[in-house]
């Protein structure tokens, strides 16, 4: 049997912060990792490139995360956005701020942050325990006892950080929310969100790979009006890109419930309003007679996408636009402005970049990320019940409560809380 002052349970990336700040505050630190290495996940963040966080206040971050923005404030303040860039530099990482506020090491490699993280735990003297799988965890009067395999650790306090469920073929499976209840704990039922949707409509099957610059992707459902915007794709099987996947956060707890299928519509051309675009249209059709239907639609949307809104307005490619009937210049209108697609559900947990739903934040200490419950018992990152959207916002939540749990856990050990 082992003993450790901190023992932390998952090596991701909020595991990884963890256990830095545990171990410059002092305490004698372990890291129990269920695959062979560290980091997993973080490698696949940002598309490999990592977006570490986002250009912004502590205000905006805190509007950001809406329902979840109040519990997360304080851990902002502990360790922002600023302190993350900050972070990283001195451990040799720079990074650049890119279009919308996106945030990237300047190697664009998730690699280059993950090892520096590893390097800088390993400078600190945190032991990594890998290839273990974490299948117990109890507390007596004063340590906690954690079996992993064929080990056995015992610790003044724990820092539960093995994520959600999204990404599972990376480890995410939601053991964790176990301990927790084990614990005492409540757990919010998690969710897929940031995530594609998915629906049975064959004509999707000829747009994949197609990309659309700036859309509005916008329902009712259950009536609540949800709409997101920005960058989209077709996934053959349905919708995803980033308009998309906000639009699975603002909708996880309705999409998560469906009976049958619900109608999104996708506005093509966000930017404009439906009489904006009539009246472009008409002006444009008046300044070239003879530029035909189709020609038309490729300028303004992707080739494959504009072959399919003609065929749903029932228009002949080679109609001059001049020409259009005005219900055909009305039902062109609604194509573009309304795109119906009817969405069955969520690509679900294997494709969602992360889990709404996981221990309830009414039960963890915002200024410290220490159970209420449990005493010596912490969690961060994404297995509490908080989610942000695209963009670097998860992996600040991630920094931030990883920075005080391992700082507040250290602090535990040392009497000094």
């Amino acid at each position: 049997m082992v003993k450790f002052d901190v023992c932390i349970v998952g090596g991701g990336a909020a595991g990884l912060m963890a256990s830095v700040f545990a171990a410059r505050g002092g305490a004698v630190v372990a890291v129990v990792e269920r695959n062979t290495a560290v980091g997993r996940k973080l490698l696949r963040t940002g598309r490999g490139r990592c977006n570490i966080t986002h250009d912004g206040d502590i205000d905006h971050f805190v509007k950001a995360f809406d329902f979840c923005g109040r519990f997360l404030k304080h851990s902002l303040y502990e360790f922002s956005p600023e302190s993350t860039i900050d972070f990283f530099a001195k451990l040799g990482v720079k990074s650049k701020i890119e279009k919308d506020g996106l945030v990237f090491p300047t190697t664009d490699k998730a690699a280059t942050v993950k090892n520096a993280l590893l390097q800088e735990a390993q400078r600190l003297g945190v032991k990594f325990i890998y290839g273990r799988r974490v299948d117990g965890l109890v507390k007596d009067d004063s340590d906690f006892t954690i079996t992993a395999g064929d080990d056995t650790i015992t610790s003044k306090s724990v820092i539960i950080v093995t994520g959600g469920k999204s990404w599972p073929d990376l480890g995410s499976t939601g053991d964790g929310y176990q301990f927790a209840k084990l614990l005492g704990h409540t757990i919010v039922d998690p969710i897929p969100a940031l995530t594609s949707l998915v629906s049975g409509a064959k004509w999707l099957t000829k747009l994949q790979g197609v990309a659309v610059g700036d859309v509005k992707v916008f329902a009712k459902i259950a009536g609540k009006k949800i709409a997101s915007t920005g960058p989209m794709m077709f996934t053959g099987k349905g919708i995803g890109g980033p308009a998309v996947f906000e639009f699975t956060r603002f909708a996880a707890e309705q999409l998560a419930n469906i009976k049958g299928t619900i109608e999104v519509h996708i506005d093509l051309l966000a930017g404009d309003t439906d009489e904006d675009f009539r009246q472009a249209l008409r002006n444009f059709a008046f300044a070239n007679p003879k530029k035909k239907v189709l020609s038309y639609l490729s300028d303004i949307l992707p080739a494959r996408l504009a072959a399919e809104v003609a065929v749903f307005t029932d228009i002949s490619e080679d109609t001059p636009l001049s020409q259009l009937p005005k219900k055909k210049c009305t039902k062109l209108v609604e194509m573009i402005k309304h795109l119906p697609i009817h969405v069955t559900g969520t690509a679900g947990f294997a494709q969602a970049t992360i889990t709404r739903g996981g221990v309830d934040t009414k039960e963890i200490d915002p200024q410290t990320m220490q159970s209420k419950i449990c005493p010596g018992l912490f969690f961060a990152g994404e297995i509490i019940n908080v989610d942000g959207p695209c963009g670097g916002y998860n992996l600040q939540i991630a920094w931030s409560t990883a920075a005080l749990a391992g700082k507040s856990a250290a602090q535990k050990e040392s009497g000094r809380t």
